[in-house]
């Protein structure tokens, strides 16, 4: 068995590594996309504030604040129980100040942010505190001063963009190539072989993550070398998260080849899964404060979980503890998706 799987895996890849555009393509895309985000926000300014508000519910209705009234501010409700992780981001400049406007009353600001001096003064004009030092009154909210250098966006959208090659690399790279297979013929001739479906989605599954992995690994050093990306976690936590999600995105994608006849087909069919993922599961842009219906869908994506557990590890510094939830909901659906390609799985 596993001889006839080592021929087809070895057979797949000789296919890949000699088509020279697609192997270039593979490792081109995302670096370009890289080095062009680093480029264009490299000096982006906004006069948009973004304030966090801590509640009880995780929404802004029922709380008052005289703050809330200000105009040209982006406030992101934030529970309780994420006290800690939002702290975190004030202090990496993601968000400008974070406020409690319950009995406490006190707020957080980076003392070394601009935009967060900003929000101070507002946040003290609004309440009426008097103070023109944004020192702790009588009166107005308790001060927490914070520290620590801004996330630059490229440093943020770095796992996104490996997790979307990867994306597109597995979806594409098993499930249109198989559809191809059919309408030559060679799955039919596969069919007069010793080799079972079973056998054959195996090879193109270890075939692909060794492929998708190695050209991530590539791209991430290269971003690394040239950028300085931040990388705070444990390396194993992160190849555990890309090797969970390309498992699972492989398998995705041969759900669609199992029984699809035309390339064209294929195409759309792919276009359909991919571009919800790319919109709703963080790639680009926080999924905070969006709506809350398009949160819940997001939850039910893949990519989801992918990005989320890459950004935990590099920037967050989490360990395999910490990712341990992301990468057993991606092997599970890694298993549920192959088990049900192998079942639709039709050699011709």
């Amino acid at each position: 068995m596993w001889t006839r799987i080592r021929a087809i895996l070895v057979a797949r890849n000789r296919e890949f590594y000699r088509d020279r555009a697609g192997l270039g393509w593979n490792l081109l895309m995302p670096m370009l996309m890289v080095l062009a985000f680093a480029f264009i926000f490299q000096d982006e300014e906004s006069d948009l504030l973004k304030i966090g508000v801590l509640t009880s519910s995780g929404t802004l209705s029922g709380v008052e604040s005289p703050v809330l009234d200000l105009e040209h501010v982006t406030f992101v409700p934030v529970p309780v129980t994420d006290l800690a992780a939002a702290i975190v981001k004030v202090e990496r400049h993601q968000l400008d100040l974070l406020l409690d406007p319950g009995a406490a009353s006190r707020y957080w600001v980076n003392g070394d942010s601009a935009k967060g001096y900003l929000a101070e003064r507002l946040l003290l004009a609004a309440g009426s505190s008097g103070s023109e030092s944004g020192a702790n009154t009588d009166t107005g909210p308790e001060r927490q001063t914070l520290s620590g250098a801004a996330l630059r966006y490229v440093d943020w959208v770095l796992p996104g963009v490996l997790a979307m090659n990867i994306m597109f690399s597995s979806l594409w790279g098993v499930g249109w190539v198989i559809v191809r297979y059919r309408k030559n013929g060679v799955l039919r001739r596969l069919k007069a072989t010793p080799l079972s479906p079973w056998e054959f989605l195996t090879a193109q599954v270890l075939s692909r993550l060794l492929v998708v992995l190695v050209a991530s690994l590539i791209v991430y050093l290269g971003a690394a070398w040239l950028l300085d990306v931040p990388m705070r976690g444990s390396y194993l936590a992160l190849a555990l998260v890309y090797v969970a999600g390309s498992l699972c995105l492989i398998s995705l994608g041969l759900i669609i080849a199992a029984r699809l006849r035309t390339e064209e087909l294929a195409d759309g069919l792919l276009n359909l899964m991919s571009w919800p993922m790319l919109l709703l599961s963080g790639v680009w842009f926080s999924m905070e404060g969006t709506n809350t219906l398009a949160q819940w869908a997001a939850q039910a994506l893949p990519l989801t979980h992918l990005v989320a557990a890459a950004r935990a590890v590099m920037i967050d510094g989490a360990g395999v503890v910490e990712v341990l939830p992301e990468i057993s909901v991606l092997l599970v659906l890694a298993v549920a998706f192959l088990t049900l390609a192998t079942w639709m799985f039709r050699w011709e």
